[in-house]
């Protein structure tokens, strides 16, 4: 039965939604000089619309996430500037009328004071004036204060999914008598008291992992360590789950696209996975804020999944909290990783990321078996006694393998 406040709740939303249909849309012009070109919004973007573009564009610029990139850096720049003159209701007054140099003003106008009548013109002042562009620290400050209380890298407005506890928890896991022998013992920890897992899970536990639903590695209650992408056995409610495929980034996984050369200009966009098409060896991406779709290959994408930090002896206070992978330093053989508890970005060698189990990864570098190289895996478990994690190749295929031999 449908309601008369659901009826005016769907009334109000298809009205919305058909006022931003109507909304002129345009593409970012990072060569423009024009605030408005360059987040590519129409002048009467509203607060919302602006910030909404400023994220997605400052995320994919970013220069931590795109390293040794002068490009990058620049844009990031030029985006931030934009944003920032275009969220002062002030300097957006000024800088429709005036241009840049009279939203550079506004910073020297007494408080309170309105806009110069028709016809002012603003001059350089006597150390020689022009009009002020951000710098890289300037950008970068402006970014984390916006964005300071947040993971900017790891979600997008709530679609899509990351992975990853909660900040205020830390584990730690040891793997007694091997996966079938069920000696699998966990120490979760919060607000400083630890919780022991075995065979049975203490109320408070499930209920900490109740809320998980859609994380990799999480189930919907109960089991943390159940496989969200389990068999075709039936669950408690009755719902068959599909099979799962060992070697597929799961539906719903926020990644960014690389390394492509027909759409350049893609590349560094974020997107969620919608499904693997096996038949091409592709997936297909739907790119974040927009219905439209992209088909590539698996070497084009980067997951952002969460990550817990081990065993770093120069930020010892780290280990054990959680991260988000930006990108991915070739040249350095290490992630950028978001710290969520430091609000920056750091750089780490696989071995102290760790990926959390549902993490599809790719193996690489493995002397002993060669052939296992460039196959692609879920993370069943972790042992912190030896750094190694148990990676499920298919149903009957399980091998383990050093941290520093799994990539995403």
């Amino acid at each position: 039965i449908i309601t008369e406040i659901e009826m005016q709740e769907h009334r109000s939303k298809k009205r919305k939604a058909s006022t931003a249909s109507k909304m002129p849309t345009t593409q970012p012009n990072l060569k423009s000089d024009d605030y408005y070109a360059i987040l590519g919004v129409p002048r009467n973007a509203d607060d919302s619309a602006l910030k909404k573009a400023y994220r997605k564009l400052a995320v994919k610029w970013h220069p931590d996430k795109n390293p040794d990139n002068e490009e990058a850096t620049t844009n990031f720049q030029k985006i931030s500037e934009a944003y920032a003159t275009l969220s002062d209701s002030k300097k957006r007054q000024l800088y429709d009328q005036y241009g840049k140099e009279g939203a550079d003003a506004a910073d020297h106008m007494p408080e309170g004071a309105g806009a110069p009548g028709p016809g002012f013109a603003f001059r350089p002042g006597p150390s020689g004036g022009g009009v002020h562009h951000m710098s890289p620290e300037e950008a970068q400050a402006f970014f984390d204060n916006l964005f300071g209380g947040i993971d900017p890298f790891g979600d997008m407005g709530g679609l899509g999914r990351s992975g990853g506890a909660p900040q205020n928890i830390r584990f730690s896991t040891s793997t007694m008598g091997g996966r079938q022998g069920g000696g699998m013992q966990s120490s979760f920890q919060t607000s400083g008291h630890p919780m022991m897992m075995g065979s049975g899970f203490p109320a408070n536990v499930q209920s900490l992992f109740g809320s998980a639903r859609g994380v990799p590695g999480f189930s919907a209650g109960g089991d943390p360590f159940s496989s969200t992408f389990g068999s075709t056995d039936h669950n408690p409610f009755g719902v068959q789950t599909r099979q799962q495929e060992y070697d597929v980034i799961p539906p719903g996984t926020i990644v960014s696209l690389k390394g492509l050369v027909s759409r350049p200009e893609r590349n560094g966009d974020r997107g969620t996975v919608e499904y693997f098409d096996r038949s091409k060896g592709r997936y297909v991406i739907r790119l974040e804020d927009s219905d439209e779709t992209m088909s590539v290959k698996p070497s084009n994408l980067l997951q952002h999944v969460h990550i817990h930090i081990h065993d770093l002896e120069s930020k010892a206070e780290l280990n054990g909290t959680v991260g988000t992978i930006i990108a991915w330093n070739e040249s350095k053989g290490r992630y950028a990783i978001y710290s969520m508890l430091m609000k920056k970005v750091i750089s780490l060698k696989p071995e102290h990321a760790i990926l959390e189990r549902g993490t599809v990864a790719q193996l690489i570098g493995i002397a002993a078996r060669p052939e296992l190289n460039g196959k692609f895996g879920t993370i069943q478990d972790w042992n912190a006694d030896t750094n190694k994690y148990d990676v499920q190749l298919s149903e009957k295929s399980i091998i383990r393998v050093k941290a520093e031999h799994v990539r995403i």
